[in-house]
């Protein structure tokens, strides 16, 4: 049986709910979503408050991390090898922490060669998921469609995207 949006009724669905607009907060839905679809799972994803600037042209390939309040940040990855310790709050919230954090997550993950964020937006797009951005989260904060990426499939409510989830996977990220 085929539903209205062309897949099988047997076919998987994930539904990944971006509500957080940091880079260590991006990347878990944009992995995710992209392994899903390797795997032939029919992907969509519902971008809310901070999570739009994922999806917002000007904000994507911007987005931070902050070590304060960030308990699982450690000194190794700030280029210090002193046995997995934290970075203290204290430290955290000197002036330039949070671009240093940043720049050094995204030396690693460019060594590694993980996409940016952008790329993965785009590379998911290209792949077939379905993107879209929450109607209250966008009126609320005054973006316009023409904000965002191109291939975002909609600007929708809530309860639109409960309903053309139903029955998928839902991860909240």
């Amino acid at each position: 049986m085929v539903s209205s949006n062309g897949h099988t009724s047997d076919t998987r669905k994930m539904a990944f709910v971006c509500t957080k607009g940091t880079l260590d907060m991006a990347y878990p839905a944009l992995v995710m979503g992209w392994a899903a679809l390797g795997n032939g799972v029919d992907v969509t994803m519902f971008f809310a408050f901070w999570g739009l600037d994922i999806i917002r042209k000007t904000r994507q390939d911007h987005l931070e991390i902050a070590p304060v309040g960030n308990t699982s940040m450690k000194l190794s990855m700030m280029g210090i090898h002193a046995d997995n310790l934290g970075i203290p709050n204290a430290v955290g919230v000197l002036p330039g922490m949070t671009a240093l954090a940043t720049k050094l997550m995204k030396d690693k993950m460019k060594a590694l060669g993980v996409p940016t964020v952008g790329e993965y937006v785009q590379m998911l797009i290209d792949g077939g998921a379905k993107l879209y951005a929450c109607k209250m989260s966008v009126d609320m904060m005054g973006i316009k469609r023409e904000d965002f990426v191109d291939g975002l499939a909609g600007i929708v409510t809530a309860s639109d995207f409960i309903d053309m989830t139903e029955g998928a996977q839902i991860v909240f990220i």
